[in-house]
């Protein structure tokens, strides 16, 4: 038993749901680790499950949840932005013991999916770079090379997060302010 995850389960408002997911998980062949500060099983190095706990639900996160065939349509987007993953949320022991074989199923489903080598197409930035983030890449090479050296999700973040903004004047203010983050590789989140 991994010490992080059992101090984990003891802080979560969902501790039954969350042991028996982990129960179920770890009835698979998966390694689990902790990782982001939340219970995550893989296979042969691979991410293939995370339980999460939030204050109104639990889920169950498949990072490659996009490759899964989910005949019994109880995957969904945990954003709208989401491109590869998808989750089973719940908010009652008696939800997960309901579907425990499924939940069986979808895990083998996502180790096969890891062993198969099949990978998410991501799209890069599908959204468009703000003209005002465009312009403070263009004027200081070591901000576009500090940008450009972000994953594709941070970059995405921040690029979702600079548009959201209506006004130019917003924009070019949450560019400055989250500049010095972005120099430091860090992202929205970190």
């Amino acid at each position: 038993m991994n010490p992080g995850i059992e101090s984990y389960l003891k802080k979560s408002k969902w501790q039954k749901e969350l042991k028996k997911l982990r129960a179920i998980i770890l009835s698979c062949p998966l390694t689990e680790e902790l990782k982001w500060g939340k219970p995550c099983y893989t296979y042969q190095n691979s991410n293939v499950a995370i339980l999460q706990g939030f204050k109104e639900f639990c889920a169950l996160l498949f990072p490659k949840g996009a490759l899964l065939k989910d005949r019994k349509r109880i995957l969904e987007k945990p954003g709208d932005n989401t491109q590869g993953a998808r989750r089973i949320i719940f908010s009652s022991l008696k939800m997960i013991v309901e579907i425990e074989p499924t939940l069986k199923a979808y895990v083998k489903g996502a180790i096969e999916v890891e062993k198969s080598g099949l990978e998410v197409s991501y799209k890069k930035n599908p959204e468009p770079v703000p003209e005002e983030l465009q312009s403070k890449l263009d004027e200081t090479p070591a901000f576009k090379a500090a940008f450009n050296a972000l994953t594709p999700g941070r970059q995405r973040g921040y690029i979702l997060h600079f548009s959201a903004a209506k006004q130019s004047k917003t924009r070019e203010s949450r560019i400055e302010k989250w500049r010095q983050h972005i120099l430091n590789g860090k992202g929205l989140n970190d």
